[in-house]
């Protein structure tokens, strides 16, 4: 069943939300070669300490850490750990938080110095998947909507989508109903009410869409090793259409 949230609920999410897109704000800055990906776990873990929040993340279903950092092929959920950041390579940040009993969910890819074109359009592409994911997001709209739309997008641009990891509702839990994924059918699936709401995230790749395990057994990788990027928000639907939660 997918959960509808009251107005003083989505409000609590909001003040989350907004405490999450300012922490990763803050990491953004600490980004930059030379530095391991533990350090900025340890950052954000601080920041999110600091603004009265718990990390949502760090402990669930036995997860290590607060932040899941992946590099390159890396997808979604890898663990820090020593490994440095050098130029040329682009990063995954992904965290989420429990701010006053509610969680919210946010990611970014950036690029650590100087990238190569084919790299910024797959950053840029996928941030604008995002985008377009959440316009679908509106009363009367269907979960396939968003799928279809985020594909549509991808694949004309030369890219692929993930089809393996999903988004999903969010709120109570990390992850609650429903299963969100970046490809689909328009019309299909449950329809969009006003108070759901939703963690939208396009995972897109440069070459094969396929994924396995990474060496640890925590993260995703691609198959094929080829680059992959991710943006995430949560956004609740209003009668007025889709709201990001996760912004400054």
């Amino acid at each position: 069943m997918i959960r509808i949230y009251s107005e003083n609920e989505i409000e609590i999410l909001r003040q989350g939300g907004k405490i999450l897109a300012k922490i990763i704000e803050e990491l953004k800055k600490e980004v930059k070669p030379g530095v391991t990906t533990k350090h900025l776990n340890k950052v954000a873990e601080d920041l999110v300490f600091s603004w009265g929040a718990k990390p949502s993340f760090k402990g669930f279903e036995g997860f290590p850490s607060a932040l899941c950092t992946s590099i390159n092929e890396e997808i979604v959920h890898a663990v820090p750990g020593k490994r440095k950041l050098k130029e040329g390579d682009i990063l995954s940040l992904d965290l989420g938080i429990r701010f006053e009993g509610y969680y919210t969910d946010m990611a970014i890819t950036i690029p650590i110095g100087r990238i190569d074109k084919k790299t910024r359009k797959l950053i840029k592409i996928t941030k604008e998947a995002l985008k377009i994911g959440i316009k679908q997001t509106k009363p009367g709209s269907h979960l396939g909507d968003i799928g279809y739309a985020i594909q549509k997008y991808v694949e004309k641009n030369g890219f692929n989508v993930v089809r393996e990891l999903v988004g999903h509702g969010v709120g109570k839990k990390v992850h609650e109903e429903p299963k969100i994924p970046n490809y689909g059918n328009p019309g299909q699936g449950p329809e969009l009410k006003v108070g759901m709401v939703l963690a939208l995230e396009p995972m897109v790749t440069v070459d094969d869409w396929q994924v396995e395990k990474t060496k640890d057994g925590w993260g995703y990788k691609t198959v094929d090793n080829s680059l992959s990027a991710h943006f995430e928000h949560t956004i609740t639907i209003t009668s007025k259409g889709p709201k990001v939660l996760t912004q400054l």
